[in-house]
């Protein structure tokens, strides 16, 4: 087994690996999107969520189909998504001229359907452990691939609200070279390849991590991994708060989020067959998550903005996340 600094070590150089492709991924498939006169809705809810949520779909994958850990792609979309809705809003608030404006369309139909989604994926879990028990410690259940379809269809709810709700109309092809086109295409592929490569070392460093402290590897996930790969959301959601565009900045947290939950999450799950899941270690950090969208919903909806001292506040409680995993890795708590 590695020592503990070769693990870290490798952990920075994965993130930085993972954030170089994932900003390739973004600029190239945002510019074929418009060379191919794909509609706003794909560009949206499809091209920009894939862009931005490749990192945690990469990482699903990998520690379920590869590793057998299933709980350690779980707790990374979870971390991610706790980071993503507490850490990135407040960042996006205190570095914006003034405090964040939320608006009816991101507070009426972006954040219910995220709160949705929450409620789905607990859902879909204790189905697992009622209708699929599986023998181990605690409360476990087998997610298999009709529940996890069941979250793909409702991804697939969203996208035709997305649709519903957005014209299509009159897109303009925006023309490229045969020379920039193969770019365009190139930096896609090199951009896969290079958040493969990275969440592929991160897994492998969270797994090494829990093995050398004595934790589960999830809780790395939950806080270095998940980290790491949020780096592209919040380049995006911070850049998008500075030139006064609030409703793209939260929006992109939240579609992120919903496609992480009902995509990344069942991607794993189809991919191996039946996955066991411990009820019992899910119950904890999937009720934190439910807390911090309350919270979020909460603040957006007051005065349809999110104010510095609530930014503040968020940021607060996620380091006391980030303190609680800490308490249990050392075994200080152990409600995990």
């Amino acid at each position: 087994m590695a020592s503990v600094p070769v693990l870290l070590g490798v952990g920075l150089v994965a993130t930085a690996i993972v954030w170089a492709g994932s900003s390739w991924l973004e600029g190239a498939s945002g510019t074929l999107a418009e060379h191919y006169a794909l509609p706003r809705l794909i560009q949206g809810a499809l091209i920009a969520a894939v862009g931005s949520s490749a990192p945690e779909l990469a990482s699903a994958v990998i520690s379920t189909v590869r590793y057998g850990e299933f709980e350690l792609g779980v707790g990374v979309i979870v971390g991610s998504a706790v980071f993503n809705i507490l850490v990135i809003p407040a960042l996006s608030a205190l570095l914006a001229d003034g405090s964040l404006d939320t608006g009816r369309d991101v507070v009426y139909k972006e954040a219910q359907f995220y709160m949705l989604s929450v409620a789905s994926l607990f859902l879909v879990l204790s189905f697992a452990v009622i209708y699929n028990p599986a023998e181990g410690a605690g409360l476990r259940g087998d997610i298999t691939r009709p529940l996890a379809l069941s979250l793909l269809a409702l991804y697939g709810l969203y996208v035709f609200i997305q649709y519903l709700d957005i014209s299509d109309a009159n897109v303009k092809a925006v023309t490229l070279s045969l020379r920039d086109l193969l770019i365009e295409w190139g930096k896609l592929l090199a951009g896969i390849a290079l958040i493969i490569a990275g969440i592929e070392a991160l897994v492998w460093s969270a797994i090494g991590l829990g093995d050398a402290f004595g934790t589960p590897s999830f809780l790395w996930g939950m806080t270095v991994v998940a980290a790491a790969t949020s780096l592209p959301d919040a380049l995006i959601s911070v850049a998008a708060a500075r030139i006064d565009e609030p409703a793209v900045s939260l929006g992109n947290v939240l579609g992120s989020n919903i496609f992480d939950l009902l995509v990344a999450i069942p991607a794993g799950v189809l991919l191996a067959g039946a996955t066991t899941v411990s009820f019992t270690d899910a119950v904890p950090m999937m009720g934190f998550l439910v807390i911090a969208t309350i919270v979020l919903f909460t603040f957006a909806r007051t005065d349809m903005e999110i104010s510095d001292g609530e930014a503040s506040a968020m940021l607060v409680m996620y380091f006391a996340f980030v303190g609680w995993l800490l308490l249990e890795s050392v075994g200080v708590v152990n409600y995990i």
